[in-house]
């Protein structure tokens, strides 16, 4: 299973395109370098969903929120269960500092300026 969700990360990587959002102060390209390394790309996409909900579909849910993005790097972390459906999202090995950092991107819309 590990084998096809990087291989997944590793076609989603080849054709997906570094995005920047100045505004937000959100390093676009590293969040998203870190969601490939991190295999994220396996299950999520930019603005559709795959495994499991968009990237944008997830920070507009959590737009404006408070702890939003504490919440989101838990998720990231530990896995969740029912937030979007039945499919669960297994915790993954990222530090709380790339987390963090991809968390940013998707709470600043994956947008580019």
């Amino acid at each position: 299973m590990r084998k096809l969700i990087v291989s997944l990360a590793a076609a989603a990587a080849a054709t997906a395109t570094p995005l920047a959002h100045a505004a937000s102060g959100v390093d676009a390209g590293n969040a998203q370098q870190l969601a490939t390394q991190h295999a994220c790309m396996g299950c999520h996409a930019i603005d559709k969903k795959l495994v499991g909900p968009a990237w944008r579909d997830v920070g507009a849910r959590y737009a404006g929120k408070p702890g939003a993005a504490a919440t989101l790097v838990a998720h990231v972390q530990n896995g969740s269960s029912g937030v979007w459906g039945a499919v669960p999202m297994p915790p993954n090995a990222i530090s709380t500092a790339d987390a963090k950092t991809v968390v940013q991107w998707i709470l600043a819309g994956c947008k580019a300026d």
